[in-house]
């Protein structure tokens, strides 16, 4: 069986702990991940604020495979991303003149002003991540993906990085939808889990079409046969209550 491939993401904006964006990278980022291979194990929020990119960053890569930002690296003031990330490799950072070129056919040398340029500022040694429809790249340094914010533009990179990444067996999932309070399914659902040491077995509850609790079991595993038993036991569980909700 291939290794396990680790990563976490690192969210990088004022405006996302602020409440007046509403992040929409997380899950995206997770799901396409997930169906690669690649197991997301944390994710961090930090401010616009150098020390605290440094710090989050450096935790994170020497903890993970891979460590994917999105964020701060706009035309702006406190679109510190690329600085951070230099700082955090020890790296210097410079106009990069492919990026810089691309920039004077987009805008010519008039609109070409310093807060564009700003966009163009790549540490030293790393790979860009653009395409002819990303005028602005993001960078992947290390095993730190630097990304936009942008959910349209961040996906795109997604595209053009993921095939580039290693990955590991994929996480299979079943799942059943229980017909049980998650109160009454919660200790037989523990033996189970202790029984199938390598699966993960989550109860999410809802409410049903007739507004009664309601629970949805899933069951993953990266081997089908541990899959297949596990949610064998869960389902013989399952038919062998007798609760009233």
């Amino acid at each position: 069986m291939s290794e396990i491939v680790t990563a976490g993401i690192l969210v990088i904006g004022d405006e996302i702990l602020s409440g007046r964006t509403k992040d929409k990278n997380i899950g995206f980022i997770a799901e396409y991940l997930t169906n690669i291979g690649i197991d997301l194990k944390e994710v961090r929020v930090v401010a616009d604020d150098e020390a605290d990119i440094v710090a989050a960053l450096d935790a994170l890569r020497h903890r993970y495979d891979y460590v994917f930002t999105t964020g701060g690296i706009g035309p702006t003031h406190d679109d510190i991303t690329a600085d951070s990330v230099a700082k955090a490799f020890g790296v210097g950072i410079d106009h990069h003149p492919e990026v810089v070129a691309r920039f004077k056919e987009r805008w010519g040398a008039q609109d070409l002003n310093e807060a564009r340029l700003r966009m163009a500022r790549i540490p030293d040694g790393a790979e860009l991540i653009q395409s002819a429809t990303i005028l602005a790249p993001g960078f992947k340094i290390g095993n730190v993906i630097v990304m936009a914010g942008v959910p349209s533009i961040m996906q795109a990179m997604m595209d053009i990085v993921a095939p580039k990444l290693k990955s590991g067996v994929r996480m299979l999932s079943q799942s059943v939808r229980a017909n049980a309070r998650e109160g009454d399914i919660g200790g037989p659902l523990r033996a189970i889990a202790n029984a199938h040491p390598d699966t993960i077995i989550g109860s999410y509850p809802f409410q049903d079409e007739d507004k009664k609790p309601n629970t949805n079991l899933v069951v993953r595993s990266r081997d089908p046969e541990k899959l297949d038993a596990a949610m064998a036991a869960v389902k013989e569980m399952l038919a062998g209550l007798n609760v009233i909700r």
